[in-house]
């Protein structure tokens, strides 16, 4: 079972607008209490970098019918500016932030969407000037939101042009009916060209608040100076006057298979199996990790060497997506020439079989796991991974998900691997989706 978080002393070295919360691994969590934002602390020796990261709660899982997208166009509109920091004014935030060596971006998820920036820690206050400025700040000016709209057209085209791209929205969609999930991130094309600025602007104005917010903190600093930094800079902001809209829609229970079929130009086909999964927080996502890679990651896994090996797909993996809300698991392959959607199909239909009747081996076990330990600690190297890790756990609904995933690993049995098989992968709870290449 998973171990307790030792408790440790209440640092005293913090500011007073602050209230500690509590430690798991090495991760402090404050809350500004005027305004409820949290702040999450992972102080690391080295180099004096650091990356600061806000992550809204606030994903296309928030999105009403009509106003999908929305999440991804405010995402672009955050960047061109406020008051203080504008183009007209050359004090652009692209500009003033790699002036002093910053790596900056943002992305936007299903359950979340980060803004962040890796620089010196010397320059860590303006990065902290800039997110709480547009935390509220943001001008979304017709204009702009006019211009960006042409561009998230085109990279929507771009992404509509890629058959594997779209073949995964269509499953996606087809999967959820009724859960925000059926909506794809970058929006419907009908609603990107219709959302206005006031429509942005209410949608800004309901979900980008400090008490929606998580600011993570990651590298070389001072605990006192940061936490007073982000208290002077975040602290002018009140918490939101309204409650933030909770989903609350739960999908309907799925009762028999659904399938989906993309006919588009290009090579070789492709086969998407997915089944309903659970919340990222629930242990079963845990065992359904293991069991992706067992069933399809890498070259020991079963698929490949039954697919891949064997001339059926030139490429299979599995994928568990860990989301706030029951997702998908789901296993992709691309077709190999000459082979057609029902065999590869019926050759994963198989495999998972197998794993529901017989289980799977120790060994197995043990290779998924350690394949899964080394990806941890690839993807935790730099305060800019570790940050977009920590993310991705505080967009999941428990930013504890990160320090405990190993405790989590370590306890998931064979039995259990066997189990979530059986409990998930169900005709009636799948969706499966073909590309079929066309000639043009």
């Amino acid at each position: 079972m998973n171990q307790p978080t030792p408790e440790v002393a209440t640092p005293t070295d913090i500011p007073d607008a602050f209230e500690f919360e509590e430690t798991s691994g090495d991760i402090e969590c404050y809350r500004l209490t005027d305004n409820g934002l949290r702040v999450l602390l992972l102080p690391q020796d080295g180099a004096p970098v650091a990356t600061s990261m806000v992550t809204y709660h606030v994903g296309s899982r928030n999105e009403r019918t009509g106003h999908t997208g929305a999440t991804h166009m405010l995402e672009h509109l955050m960047f061109k500016g406020t008051e203080r920091y504008h183009k007209r004014t050359g004090t652009s935030i692209f500009e003033t932030l790699q002036r002093v060596g910053a790596k900056v971006n943002a992305s936007t998820w299903l359950d979340r969407t980060n803004y962040y920036e890796m620089l010196p820690t010397e320059h860590l206050p303006l990065a902290l000037d800039i997110e709480a400025d547009r935390m509220r700040g943001a001008l979304l000016d017709p204009e702009d939101v006019e211009s960006e709209r042409t561009v998230i057209l085109n990279e929507r085209d771009r992404n509509q042009n890629q058959p594997v791209s779209r073949l995964f929205d269509e499953v996606w969609a087809a999967a959820f009916t009724a859960h925000p999930y059926h909506h794809p991130t970058i929006g419907w094309k009908s609603d990107i060209e219709t959302i206005t600025a006031d429509g942005l602007r209410e949608y800004y104005d309901t979900f980008y608040w400090p008490n929606n917010a998580t600011v993570s903190i990651v590298g070389h600093f001072d605990r006192h100076d940061v936490l007073q930094e982000v208290a002077d800079q975040f602290g002018v902001h009140e918490a939101a006057s309204h409650e933030i809209p909770q989903v609350t829609t739960d999908e309907p229970e799925q009762t028999g298979q659904r399938r989906v079929r993309v006919k588009q130009d290009g090579q070789l086909g492709a086969v998407l199996m997915s089944y309903k999964s659970p919340p990222a927080t629930d242990p079963d996502s845990d065992a359904l990790d293991v069991l992706a890679r067992i069933l399809a990651s890498g070259k020991g896994s079963r698929l490949f060497q039954r697919c891949t090996d064997q001339g059926l797909t030139s490429d299979v993996f599995g994928m568990n997506f860990r989301l706030r809300d029951p997702g998908l698991f789901s296993v992709f392959g691309y077709l190999a020439p000459e082979v057609d959607h029902e065999t590869v199909e019926a050759a994963i239909a198989d495999e998972i079989d197998k794993i529901r009747t017989d289980g799977v081996t120790q060994e197995e076990l043990h290779r998924a796991r350690s394949q899964l330990r080394a990806q941890i600690a690839f993807d935790r190297d730099g305060p800019m991974k570790v940050a977009a890790q920590l993310n991705e756990a505080i967009a999941a609904g428990d930013w504890k998900l990160y320090t405990q995933y190993l405790d989590r690993l370590a306890d998931v049995t064979a039995d259990d691997v066997q189990r979530v098989a059986q409990t998930y992968f169900t005709d009636d709870t799948s969706t499966v989706g073909w590309y079929v290449p066309t000639s043009g």
